[in-house]
């Protein structure tokens, strides 16, 4: 097993657990009477994020490891867990609104609007960088731009239903 492999590997497993806490997320809170908005599009973000891993691992399996850029990685993930922590049971790959429940502002979120947006960026153009393979960070990142676009002003959208329930629920 090389490097790569073994870092690929990991990210695949990662992802796949996360997929797995989302799911578990997802159906808690909308048994708790929240409702997902705009879920047409996350097939296509899935998507994305599949053909990314696979186009890692055809064509990155066998590269040579970059360390600063595995460097940068690592701290992406010290952000990602921070993101995850902060939200707690409300983290979910879907956009979940929860009716009633105040809006996330501490941890990244107060210096942010979408902190885990920013990380997972950062992490589709640099884990390419990671196994030597710019041409498949330039790509990714574009497709990915475009997907974000979509579902920044799809989440934009529900967090401001969210706030505009919220404020009519205040005394």
């Amino acid at each position: 097993m090389t490097l790569a492999e073994f870092i690929l590997g990991l990210v695949t497993a990662q992802r796949a657990g996360e997929l797995v806490l989302s799911y578990r997320n997802t159906r808690n809170l909308l048994a708790r009477g929240a409702v997902e908005v705009a879920p047409r599009h996350y097939p296509l973000m899935v998507a994305l994020h599949a053909l990314w891993l696979i186009a890692l691992w055809v064509f990155g399996h066998d590269q040579g490891v970059n360390l600063t850029a595995l460097s940068a990685y690592l701290a992406l993930q010290v952000l990602r867990f921070w993101v995850m922590r902060t939200l707690g049971a409300r983290w979910t790959t879907r956009i979940i609104v929860l009716p009633g429940e105040p809006l996330v502002s501490d941890g990244p979120y107060r210096y942010l609007t979408h902190p885990n947006y920013a990380v997972v960026s950062g992490e589709i153009a640099v884990l390419p960088l990671v196994v030597g393979l710019p041409w498949l960070a330039v790509l990714f990142t574009s497709l990915n731009a475009m997907v974000l676009f979509i579902r920044i002003r799809a989440e934009n959208r529900a967090l401001d239903l969210a706030r505009a329930i919220s404020a009519r629920a205040a005394p």
